[in-house]
């Protein structure tokens, strides 16, 4: 909690300081009351006793408004600030990480999480300082009043104390396993949202809704456990304050009957055992919070401490004072050597890939499902890194480079072609945010997209949609491909770039690619004989491993892997089978 609140400190500090200023003018209420209860008796009337007790109590309000005020700026504020914590440390987990964790979940711990600490701050922490401080006066001046009935008074207030103490523990259980099933309920209902089409076509709305009932049933579970505990706590100390009061309110009454005190002196020790009422009230009700947001606060610290992609290169560049020579060769866009990856260890994906991307140049990656392609695209995309092996960019080996500086020169059109809700116009310029009017147009047109602007109703301002489902499949894929030339890159991966495209569209991208080769290189995963048979090289891959790699007619007559695949899977660019080689 003391790290939790860095930064609001003195906010906080202020807050408790007129919570005590507050509390010390309603301390002081009692005495002036026992003063006027006195005179009355003697027939006297105070008047100005009775203004001095008015103002103390205007002040109090006023004291304790703006104390309260603070607090839950304060709690905002952290909320604010762990939040925005939160969401940075998210976008930037190592991949590794959301393969680990269930997006729903995570996104929960932003939202619903921060709102439990928001009381723990805004209440708990300050009511527990203030509250023990104000019953500690409040006993002090009982004790100097009566310490018979202070000791009546203790043993009723210890009793509740070792009932609230009894529950604490599992009041936080339940907590956190509320805050869980919350989090479990969020994630399952993204995923189905997520893929509803899939959903209702195969009719499972309803087994959809059972499942993430089910969760839903645990959260309200660990509610009611949670709410069972914290109604014995709360009329343990409703009865130990009542009780105490009574206790007060007869013996004392007893005690002014024989003449053992004045009747100011019981009406100032029932006022201030009232008053002992609130402070410890809010104290044992800030506990339970504490602990609820304990919880709450532990899967926020969970977050928080997941790893997050390096910033800066693996090892510093080692820069040599001579200089390159003129004649040297330009080195590749790309190169792979000796590359071995996992994503569970000792189960290698790849092994010993090695090849080049030259500037300008156009290869494609073939293999059968499970070959290693995507896993290749996620190493270049520096989503993971190798386990053994290099990988170089622009001849500089990528551990020498910032993961920015490797994904700078590099722009993906991914095979699920990722449309975010908002305009055109937003989609396109995703990654240059400011790029001209006219270099938007380059690339709409460049990208096939002209005709799907034009019938659009607003053009480029029109919304598309959540994950673009005003566009259709070949559309959003159009939509990426104009995204990743608006970045001007120095490499484009493309994955299954003409899968969701028609023969016409198809034909048109082939030549889109041939335009594009001639500003940079090309890595492509395809299965269509349309897009590979243009190809500069072909790298087949088989089994993690590099089983072929040359031109088309080359493959064809020395890849029996590759005349299967050409076969099986690629197809004509008019859309019927390629014959079997023999």
């Amino acid at each position: 909690m003391y790290r939790l609140t860095a930064g609001h400190r003195a906010a906080m500090a202020v807050a408790a300081v007129l919570t005590l200023v507050g509390s010390a003018l309603g301390l002081a209420q009692p005495l002036i009351a026992r003063q006027v209860v006195d005179a009355s008796g003697r027939g006297e009337l105070v008047w100005s006793l009775l203004a001095l007790l008015g103002g103390l109590f205007v002040a109090e309000a006023a004291t304790g408004a703006v104390g309260r005020f603070l607090l839950e700026r304060t709690g905002e504020g952290v909320v604010r600030q762990l939040r925005h914590g939160l969401v940075g440390r998210l976008l930037r987990l190592e991949m590794r990480e959301y393969d680990r964790h269930r997006g729903g979940d995570l996104v929960s711990r932003v939202t619903a999480d921060t709102t439990v600490l928001r009381e723990v701050v805004s209440q708990a922490l300050v009511d527990l300082v203030t509250g023990s401080l104000v019953a500690a006066g409040a006993i002090v001046l009982m004790a100097w009043l009566d310490p018979l009935l202070l000791l009546l008074v203790a043993v009723t207030v210890a009793l509740a104390t070792v009932v609230v103490a009894s529950l604490l523990a599992g009041i936080r259980r339940a907590s956190e396993q509320m805050q869980g099933s919350i989090g479990a309920v969020a994630a399952d209902l993204e995923r189905a949202l997520g893929a509803l089409p899939m959903v209702r076509v195969h009719r499972a709305e309803e087994r959809e809704a059972a499942g993430i009932g089910a969760r839903v049933e645990a959260a309200y579970g660990a509610g009611v456990r949670t709410a069972k505990l914290a109604s014995v706590m709360s009329p343990a100390v409703e009865l130990a304050v009542q009780g105490s009061f009574l206790i007060v309110l007869v013996v004392g009454g007893l005690r002014v009957g024989g003449h053992a005190g004045s009747l100011g002196d019981l009406v100032a020790f029932l006022l201030y055992a009232s008053y002992l009422v609130l402070p410890l009230s809010s104290v044992f009700r800030a506990v339970g919070l504490i602990q609820r947001g304990m919880g709450a606060y532990q899967r926020i610290d969970e977050a928080l401490r997941l790893p997050v992609e390096p910033t800066a290169p693996r090892r510093p560049a080692v820069r040599s004072g001579a200089a390159r020579p003129t004649a040297a060769p330009e080195p590749p866009a790309l190169a792979l050597r000796g590359v071995r990856f996992g994503y569970d260890p000792g189960r290698p994906v790849l092994r010993d890939v090695s090849f080049t991307v030259a500037r300008r140049q156009h290869v494609a990656l073939v293999g059968r499902s499970g070959a290693g392609k995507s896993t290749v695209f996620a190493l270049v995309a520096r989503f993971y890194e190798p386990d053994a092996g290099t990988l170089s960019f622009d001849g500089r080996p990528a551990a020498d480079l910032s993961r920015e500086d490797c994904r700078r020169r590099i722009a993906v059109v991914d095979q699920n072609a990722h449309v975010v809700h908002g305009t055109l116009r937003d989609n396109i310029a995703y990654a240059s945010p400011d790029a001209p009017e006219a270099e938007i147009r380059r690339v709409v047109e460049l990208a096939r997209l002209d005709e799907v602007v034009d019938r659009l109703p607003a053009g480029l301002a029109t919304v598309v949609g959540e994950r673009g489902s005003t566009l259709s499949g070949g559309e959003r894929q159009r939509v990426a491909l104009a995204r990743a030339l608006l970045a001007r890159p120095s490499l484009l991966l493309l994955d299954e770039p003409t899968s969701h495209l028609d023969a016409i569209n198809e034909s048109a991208l082939t030549t889109v690619m041939k335009d594009i080769a001639e500003e940079c290189a090309l890595l492509v995963i395809a299965h269509r004989l349309s897009t590979v048979q243009h190809a500069d090289r072909i790298v087949v891959l088989h089994d993690g491993r590099i089983a072929a790699g040359g031109r088309h007619e080359e493959l064809l007559a020395a890849s029996g892997l590759y005349r299967e695949l050409a076969a099986s899977q690629m197809l004509r660019p008019g859309g019927h089978p390629a014959p079997r080689q023999p």
